[in-house]
């Protein structure tokens, strides 16, 4: 063990970086948190701002990628990079610079795991996808992704320690989705407007 040591520190401060808090401020001079359901992420951000919420879904899924990248170019192993993977979301969901508060990590999820796992990933964005258009809750399809993600992996035969850490990180995902499970079993999640804004 070497300088590959440095890549799950590193990947969690990057994963810290509250890209959609950020946008939003520079732009608006509001807080996202203080917004819609308070999350940093790209969903509650889209709902505010259409562009805004695409660029947040864009430099978070670029963190999770980059993260990775980075653990590989330290020479880290599989193991390595799959901990850098989580490390990234951790960083999301548990940001240094918010009080160790964020987002929920699908964005940079999806983000680390297309760089350990392509054709895993592009299988579950087509759970991801076919969910919105069949129900149009954003919460269900990430949870169901999440869920699935590690089988696809699996059956895409990724080494043992990428299936490790797909199963970590999505442990992660779904559990910050606690709150929308409750409202989706109570009836009172909130669906994606798909019509423009006002």
């Amino acid at each position: 063990m070497g300088i590959e040591l440095l890549s799950a520190p590193l990947a969690y401060f990057l994963g810290s970086v509250p890209f959609g808090y950020v946008f939003y401020k520079l732009t608006t001079g509001k807080d996202i948190r203080r917004a819609g359901s308070g999350n940093i992420g790209a969903t509650n951000v889209f709902r505010k701002s259409r562009w805004i919420g695409i660029l947040t879904l864009l430099a978070d899924g670029g963190k999770g990628y980059l993260a990775v990248l980075l653990a590989a170019w330290l020479g880290a192993g599989p193991e390595w990079q799959a901990a850098a993977a989580v490390a990234a979301i951790a960083g999301h969901v548990f940001s240094v610079w918010l009080g160790f508060k964020g987002g929920k990590g699908v964005a940079t999820g999806c983000g680390a795991y297309l760089a350990l796992a392509p054709a895993a990933v592009g299988t579950t964005l087509a759970v991801f996808v076919l969910t919105v258009l069949a129900t149009r809750f954003i919460s269900l399809a990430s949870i169901l992704a999440a869920a699935t993600f590690p089988l696809w992996a699996f059956l895409y035969g990724v080494p043992h320690p990428l299936l490790a850490g797909a199963l970590l990180g999505s442990a992660i995902i779904i559990a910050k989705h606690h709150q929308n499970l409750r409202r989706l079993m109570a009836g009172t999640e909130s669906k994606l407007a798909l019509g423009k804004r006002p």
